[in-house]
């Protein structure tokens, strides 16, 4: 339960219609296993104790008797298990029938929560239970009281953020499902008991259902549904479950699967942070009755996948369907900058390399949409010290491919004369030594903007903006930043995506081009070459873009905590780097971020394409002055553990 995570499951236990001991010792033998499989909180089906095509028997006194036998033999035999349960059983209440989900722990009854929503059809609910009643009141079962009503809350003390509420089966197809009202009360999680039978559509309905409602309430989703040993007498019961996190489905048990439960892990934290950031959200005051129950405190060991790539989709299609969406939005936001700004050109410097290809790119298909032709762009090589043959070859074979107007600007003499006025140096590889190039290189293509009437366009991307990797008023500055919004880690894809639809287009040239340019190391070429290759190279003086675009997601994103996020990069990144270069990283990553805050609040226009960004315009607002100790505490501490 430290860092926000809980395990949690749902199961589908193989059930006897009307045998209730056998179904009590199916769920006892259920939460056993899961108790040792470090599971804190398990979701039973509907009716679980008794089966839910029970019929008529639900009116039987010996079936309601042994149900409450059943739960009382449950209570006493999980009393000592590290478990919140949430069992399906009928329950009478003021001489009325109800379907009920009884929430217990330690041998505690803590709450019953009455459906709501009763269903006709096959199983004909309406026929045999009442829907829940308005207001809340107190049950007697299993010789102890309870709270009984759908105002409950399950208040976890070890973990506050943890707030448990119940809506039973189609309680969640109802218009306004009881869960919108729970989640506005502050529940996080939401345990679904569910008995819905297995018709052709249902089970894509019903997926669909609980990853929505997971996403529009910021919450945990446990959906349990029936399966084996359910009559068959006219429907069919699955055994469906399903475990969904803010719009993600993180575990599923497949239709007539024969495992017992589903578990993962819950990000709690994460859960409140998403709250803390929606503007819509606004937590209802609502009248619920706040039930406390305890777990231990425990490191949860992690199961659930962590997308070490987390600004790139794992699924190919998805993948080049994003690609696809970002260009566009690439294109169209330049489109209409240029348009409004009453530009006749487009200016980019371009160096042969992953970021300044990127822009090129877009601007092509700005350019295109505008209907005007691409030789008006005017891209400028403007080699200098470290310009490498490689490098150099791949700007001009762009350019080339792409039909656009190169310029070549040898700033070699006017950096020098620079250092003369300055009187720097030149041997002297220092800041001035590269920031002097990168500020000539602006200069140059902002005075060709200004002769010819165009917009500079910015190469510069998200990644090179968190480490502060770039010169102030040099490549830090342009017209229109194209890539300000894109991650180094996203951005290869990117033109990978453009690579392959040019060689379904048949353009090789253009194919080849971009395939070497990803094989490039990056680098800003700054420094002289070393036998005719790259010396500097960005990942050897930074780290890898991989781990700092998974810091940075995660910062910007869910405000996650050094401590954490060195764990989610240990799952993430398992047998690729070792714990030293995780947290040095880490470490690298959080000093740059704040240093270089002064870069980042001064930043131009650029198109927003995703959720994480460092616009100061609303992606990110941070004061440039910020002290970093709280975060340097934490990373010290984490070293000294370490050592």
């Amino acid at each position: 339960m430290k860092d926000g995570f809980i395990r949690v499951a749902a199961a589908s236990p193989a059930v006897r219609v009307a045998d209730c001991p056998h179904n009590t010792a199916e769920l006892i033998r259920i939460a056993r296993a899961a108790a040792d499989d470090g599971v804190r909180l398990l979701v039973f089906p509907e009716l679980a104790l008794t089966a839910c095509t029970c019929g008529d028997l639900f009116f039987s006194a010996s079936l309601l008797s042994t149900a409450e036998t059943g739960l009382a033999d449950y209570l006493a035999a999980t009393a000592s298990l590290p478990l919140l349960s949430v069992v399906g059983l009928p329950v009478v209440q003021g001489d009325r029938l109800f379907s009920c989900a009884a929430v217990c722990t330690g041998g505690i009854l803590l709450g019953v929560v009455p459906k709501s929503v009763l269903r006709g059809g096959f199983l004909q609910e309406s026929r045999h239970f009442c829907p829940a009643p308005d207001g809340r009141q107190t049950v007697t079962l299993c010789g102890q009281q309870a709270p009984f009503g759908t105002d409950l809350l399950f208040c976890c003390t070890a973990m506050p953020a943890l707030r448990v509420a119940v809506e039973l089966g189609h309680d969640l197809w109802a218009p306004i499902p009881p869960s919108c009202r729970h989640a506005l009360a502050g529940a996080t999680v939401i345990a679904s008991p569910a008995a819905t039978s297995a018709v052709v559509g249902e089970d894509d309905r019903r997926r669909s259902f609980v990853t929505a409602q997971s996403a529009r309430l910021f919450c945990g989703y446990l959906c349990a549904g029936a399966g084996r040993g359910e009559s068959s007498t006219d429907p069919v019961f699955s055994g469906h479950c399903l475990i969904a996190e803010n719009g993600h489905l993180l575990a599923e048990r497949p239709p007539f699967a024969h495992e017992d439960y589903i578990a993962t892990e819950l990000d709690i934290a994460m859960l409140v942070s998403e709250r803390m950031r929606a503007e819509y959200w606004a937590s209802a005051e609502a009248d619920y009755l706040h039930i406390p129950f305890d777990l231990p405190t425990e490191q949860t060991c992690l199961t659930r996948p962590i997308a070490p790539y987390p600004f790139v989709p794992a699924d190919a299609d998805t993948r080049a369907a994003r690609c696809a969406q970002i260009l566009t939005v690439q294109a169209e936001g330049l489109g209409q900058r240029i348009t409004r700004a009453f530009a006749r050109t487009c200016v980019i410097g371009i160096s042969g390399g992953l970021d300044s290809c990127l822009a090129l790119l877009a601007t092509v298909r700005a350019m295109d949409l505008l209907d005007r032709p691409r030789a008006g762009i005017i891209a400028v090589t403007m080699p200098c010290f470290g310009t490498t043959e490689r490098t150099k070859s791949n700007a001009e074979r762009l350019c080339a491919a792409l039909g656009v107007t190169l310029r070549t600007v040898d700033i070699t003499a006017a950096v020098n004369q620079h250092f003369r006025d300055i009187g720097h140096d030149p041997h002297q590889y220092d800041v001035v030594y590269e920031n002097s190039q990168a500020r000539e290189r602006t200069q140059v293509i902002m005075d060709i903007a200004n002769a010819e009437g165009g917009l500079v366009i910015g190469t510069g991307d998200l990644s090179e903006l968190a480490l502060g990797w770039a010169t102030y008023n040099g490549d830090h500055m342009s017209s229109y930043a194209v890539n300000a919004d894109l991650p180094k880690t996203l951005i290869r894809h990117i033109v990978a995506f453009c690579a392959d639809a040019a060689e379904r287009a048949e353009q090789i040239d253009l194919a080849s081009c971009l395939r070497d340019i990803l094989s490039t190391p990056v680098s800003p070429e700054l420094l002289p070459p070393a036998d005719g290759e790259i010396a500097q190279k960005t990942e050897d003086l930074v780290g890898p873009y991989a781990l700092h675009d998974f810091y940075l997601y995660h910062l910007l994103r869910f405000g996650t905590a050094p401590r954490k996020m060195l764990r989610l990069a240990r799952t993430a990144f398992a047998g690729i780097y070792e714990d030293a270069a995780l947290l040095h990283w880490l470490a690298v990553f959080h000093r740059r971020f704040f240093s270089q805050q002064f870069k980042r609040s001064c930043l131009p226009d650029g198109p927003t394409v995703g959720c994480v960004g460092l616009s100061p315009r609303g992606g990110w607002q941070m004061p440039s002055d910020a002290s970093a100790a709280v975060w340097a505490a934490e990373i010290a501490a984490l070293k000294a553990e370490q050592a």
